[in-house]
């Protein structure tokens, strides 16, 4: 077998170099020579190849069509997470975005989430659960959890216009100051992967996040899964200063409904190595 080779590591590793290198020079849905062909053209056995497909499939860069071929995979959504203290530091993932409403009701707040929001398990929460897609295809499961308190006749309407803080600004005179989001890897169930048109258990990325207004009150907690395959996070670290730069607020944020901070208040966010999802 080729694991008793030695240098077969290596190997693997330039061939899956080679494949990659395939994948970035042409654009999602064109197809890549078959596994045969690469073997020709890279020099390496059949077992080499498949482990480095397969590899790549599993990161979901390719896409294998039983009969057909493979191909190369829709291009991931980047969201880029960017360190210091400018107002909604999070740019806006790409792609069109949009949402399908899933579950709009009031509920009981229960042990976890009244532990999260400070509150008795007994008070009431508005509870939201959506389909966040991109250019139409399913992208995350989003569910938001609001102190019902602070929102009396919010609509589902009203939610998806954008207009949640606005709302508790002007009515309630809640500001949302801070969020706090943790980001961890994970596995989607059967029912999510329905939603997320993707096989069980494939990988997937847990936010959880929680908004405190100026006074330190907890006003909202999220948790939303994000396909694995789909979606990536890169971080931009400050290592010095640098002139001052425009916040840009538009776009999707993920946990943070599309346009909520639009036309309110700045809101910090920050990624902490110490702080973990969950209690």
């Amino acid at each position: 077998m080729d694991a008793d080779v030695p240098g077969t590591v290596l190997k693997r590793e330039r061939t899956r170099d080679a494949v990659l290198e395939l994948i970035e020079s042409r654009s999602p849905g064109d197809a890549i020579p078959s596994e045969r062909a690469l073997c020709a053209l890279l020099g390496v056995s059949r077992p080499t190849v498949r482990a480095a497909v397969d590899e790549l499939v599993a990161a979901g860069l390719l896409v294998r069509e039983h009969g057909r071929g493979m191909f190369v995979a829709p291009a991931k959504i980047t969201q880029e997470l960017v360190a210091g203290d400018r107002a909604l530091g999070v740019p806006q993932a790409a792609g069109a975005w949009s949402s399908r409403l899933l579950e709009f009701t009031t509920l009981q707040a229960g042990a976890r989430v009244g532990r999260k929001l400070r509150m008795s398990p007994a008070a009431e929460i508005v509870y939201v659960a959506r389909l966040r897609l991109v250019d139409g295809a399913p992208m995350a499961i989003e569910h938001l959890h609001i102190r019902a308190e602070l929102v009396p006749g919010l609509s589902a309407q009203e939610l998806e216009s954008g207009d949640l803080y606005e709302h508790l600004r002007a009515t309630h005179g809640v500001h949302v100051h801070e969020a706090v989001q943790a980001i961890e890897p994970t596995v989607v169930t059967r029912a999510e992967a329905g939603l997320l048109d993707v096989p069980e258990l494939s990988p997937a990325l847990l936010f959880e996040r929680l908004t405190s207004d100026t006074t330190g009150r907890p006003v909202e907690y999220v948790h939303s899964l994000y396909r694995g395959d789909r979606y990536r996070i890169v971080s931009r670290l400050a290592l010095g200063p640098a002139a001052e730069v425009a916040p840009d607020l538009e776009g999707h944020h993920p946990g943070i409904p599309p346009g909520d901070f639009t036309h309110g208040d700045a809101i910090t966010s920050s990624t902490r190595g110490d702080i973990q999802a969950g209690d």
